[in-house]
């Protein structure tokens, strides 16, 4: 196991900025994930780590030892990437033993480190088999175990689960974690995917256009998201955002449908300032069912729905005979709703809503940093001693 550090981390490519200072400090044994959308600069960081990539300027530490100028080999790491990349002419077990047989192990020690990785990923049985003869989900097991062989003090996951259907998907996952806890070891893992970010990881670092945006767990990312980003990023179906501007009583939106009261004293801003106001699907609520603190109600009609089995998608709008835009569902009048099974909401309706203020967000509209979670009677301020715990807390 081992700690991987990186100090100010800059990658160019000719003009082009892959990472912008990026640092991050992991522990020893965390499962880290890299998330962000496509070109975000996620690979390049975990190929920088691995040494497949230089960076232009910053360091790279791996348990403590500067790797930074070191060629992949000697890092003490292994990799394990999106292609599974198995030699269609061995089997299992010679494609797994492969690194070792090139460093000379005795055979003793080979079958030894094969027969615990094929323990590891669940393979007994399978190391005559040739890879043409075995699904997907077992060829991306082979290749782990390839990598587990080595006992490397880290390991570097680039979306080894992209290529595999959405069942393999879920089960991998759990194998990962799996694997994760008996091994006892470092992985920086990388994804697009947030249910696989949300699910195995310690930590998540959320990276936008090469900037870190936030580097946390899971659940604080997504219940106290640090900026507009990781809040629209974080969660499924996205948070819905409202502009608006602050006053002596609270917010109110320039659309003019809702108004939030509470103490903008509380608030590291000033009346007048323009903030935008952050509401997941699961906390606007149907009014007549509403509970607890909850906004003034907001009279909407219902536009379309969509049943998920376990919860129901309700889009709303605002204005009677508009329609939701699915190309900009967080455009001005239009809020997304989520329900339970059994809720009785039907399209072409109208439906009177509330949010619930407990789990309101509130940011700055220039700097898109989050100035507030939960705007109950007092507000809470990020960094004060009554911003209420994470739930992982």
């Amino acid at each position: 196991m081992a700690t991987i550090e990186l100090e100010h981390i800059r990658k160019e490519y000719g003009t082009d900025i892959a990472i912008e200072d990026l640092n991050l400090d992991i522990e020893d044994g965390e499962f880290i994930t890299l998330v962000g959308p496509s070109g975000c600069g996620k690979s390049t960081t975990i190929e920088t780590i691995a040494g497949l990539t230089k960076p232009t300027s910053g360091t790279v530490s791996i348990g403590e030892r500067d790797v930074t100028k070191l060629p992949p080999k000697d890092r003490g790491i292994a990799m394990v990437f999106q292609n599974i990349a198995l030699f269609p002419h061995k089997d299992v077990y010679d494609n797994i033993s492969f690194g070792l047989q090139l460093r000379k192990f005795d055979e003793a020690e080979i079958d030894k480190r094969v027969e615990k990785a094929a323990d590891t990923v669940q393979l007994n049985g399978m190391l005559d088999r040739m890879p043409s003869e075995m699904s997907g989900g077992q060829r991306q097991r082979v290749a782990i175990a390839r990598a587990i062989v080595r006992q490397p003090d880290a390991f570097l996951m680039d979306e080894p689960l992209a290529n595999l259907d959405a069942e393999l998907r879920v089960h991998m996952r759990t194998q990962l974690q799996r694997i994760h806890d008996e091994l006892d070891t470092t992985i920086v893992y990388v994804t697009h995917d947030q249910a696989q970010a949300m699910t195995m990881s310690d930590r998540i670092a959320v990276i936008d256009d090469g900037d870190l945006q936030q580097f946390a767990p899971p659940l604080e990312c997504y219940n106290e998201p640090a900026n507009l980003f990781v809040a629209g990023f974080i969660g499924s179906p996205a948070m819905n955002f409202i502009e608006g501007h602050l006053t002596a009583q609270g917010f109110e939106s320039d659309a003019g449908y809702l108004d939030v009261e509470f103490d903008p004293s509380t608030v590291d801003a000033a009346v007048g300032q323009d903030v935008v106001l952050g509401a997941r699907p699961e906390h606007v609520l149907p009014s007549d069912t509403a509970t607890g603190d909850v906004t003034a109600q907001i009279d909407t009609y219902t536009d379309v729905t969509e049943p998920m089995g376990k919860e129901i998608f309700v889009y709303l709008v605002t204005d009677q005979g508009a329609t939701v835009d699915m190309e900009d569902p967080g455009a001005s009048g239009q809020l997304l709703m989520s329900v339970g099974p059994a809720a009785d909401v039907g399209e072409d309706e109208p439906l009177s809503v509330v949010f619930d203020k407990s789990n309101l967000h509130l940011f700055d509209a220039d700097s898109e940093v989050a100035l507030a979670h939960g705007l109950s009677e007092p507000a809470t301020v990020d960094g004060s001693e009554d911003t209420p715990a994470s739930a992982d807390d």
